[in-house]
């Protein structure tokens, strides 16, 4: 299922980016009008359903009386409608017809019914009602449109509400040296002490094992 209105891209099918998704329909409903409300144009918004299929609910088994008094409904909304024009177009006609006209409609309704019965009761003896499901609803907005998409919806969203995600950097030239770890990336080394009778000076720096004679 893909609600899709407005005109140019939309109008031929084409939708933007995912923003967020729903399991059904009602919430993508609600996403959408806080959306219009963030002050999102409502051309640049669509719901798509994914994942459609039929789903046929049978309601009841039918019969020549289920059959007749579905017809008798029918009927009698039939006779009403008739009933009102010929008050309109004789207001002076007498209540027995407005009654007789009512019956005439049921009549027509429940022959009408049994009649269509009778011909399709071989192929169904039920009921029911067909309706177009999906398993998820994806709300879409156009590109120039995502980012403040993300901060109306937020954690709803898919992505990250704030900001968009970090664009890395170009790659290295094969030529450049390689980088020189720093003074504080380099791992501690244990201070190697002063040998005795060596005279210390303050303000040299400390030696390390490794520097230290005959290592």
């Amino acid at each position: 299922m893909s609600m899709i209105g407005g005109r140019g891209s939309q109008a031929t099918g084409e939708v933007g980016p995912t923003v967020a998704s729903f399991p059904t329909y009602e919430a993508a409903q609600k996403a959408v009008s806080e959306l219009i409300s963030g002050e999102i144009p409502a051309r640049e918004i669509a719901i798509v359903g994914t994942g459609l299929r039929s789903v046929e609910r049978v309601t009841g088994r039918l019969g020549y009386a289920s059959a007749a008094r579905s017809g008798a409904i029918n009927g009698l909304l039939l006779g009403l409608l008739f009933s009102a024009v010929v008050v309109l177009g004789s207001p002076t006609v007498p209540i027995q017809v407005f009654v007789g006209v009512l019956f005439v409609g049921i009549a027509i309704g429940m022959l009408f019914s049994i009649v269509t019965y009778s011909l399709v009761r071989r192929r169904r003896d039920y009921a029911s009602v067909m309706a177009v499901v999906a398993d998820t609803y994806e709300v879409t907005v156009t590109a120039n449109s995502l980012h403040r998409a993300r901060q109306v919806l937020g954690p709803r969203a898919n992505g990250p509400a704030g900001t968009d995600p970090a664009v890395p950097g170009p790659p290295a030239h094969p030529s450049d040296p390689p980088a020189r770890p720093s003074s504080t990336d380099a791992p501690d080394r244990p201070v190697a002490p002063p040998q005795y009778g060596e005279r210390v000076d303050p303000d040299a720096p400390r030696r390390t094992e490794d520097d230290a004679p005959g290592s």
